[in-house]
């Protein structure tokens, strides 16, 4: 289970930069960053501070429904991602200095808690 998980939070890293070209809107010192499906509807928001992935992130299905969110700082993966089943959170990822250190079943008890 563990590595269906690590598979699933490289892909969804890798996506945000496997899309077309996406909207940008400056917002203060950051850069939000909209990418979009073929169809139109939103497939990822993000934000980019000094070409670095800063803050929140949120992946969307075709058919709008959140998919993950995520958390970056200085282009690190930091905090608690979660990963949504029909708008219902189902799994945690923790990370801390840009590794996993606890994946949650939200439904159960701790998958993995690094020592």
């Amino acid at each position: 289970m563990k590595k269906i998980i690590l598979i699933a939070l490289m892909m969804v890293s890798g996506m945000i930069f496997a899309q077309g070209e996406p909207q940008l809107e400056a917002v203060g010192q950051l850069v939000k960053a909209t990418y979009f499906y073929d169809n139109g509807n939103v497939q990822q928001v993000g934000y980019f501070k000094d070409g670095k992935l800063e803050g929140k992130w949120t992946s969307y299905s075709e058919n709008g429904a959140i998919q993950t969110i995520a958390e970056y700082s200085n282009g690190d993966k930091t905090g608690k991602w979660q990963f949504f089943d029909n708008a219902v959170a189902v799994k945690e990822v923790d990370y801390s200095k840009n590794q996993i250190a606890v994946i949650k079943d939200l439904n159960t008890k701790p998958i993995a808690v690094k020592n």
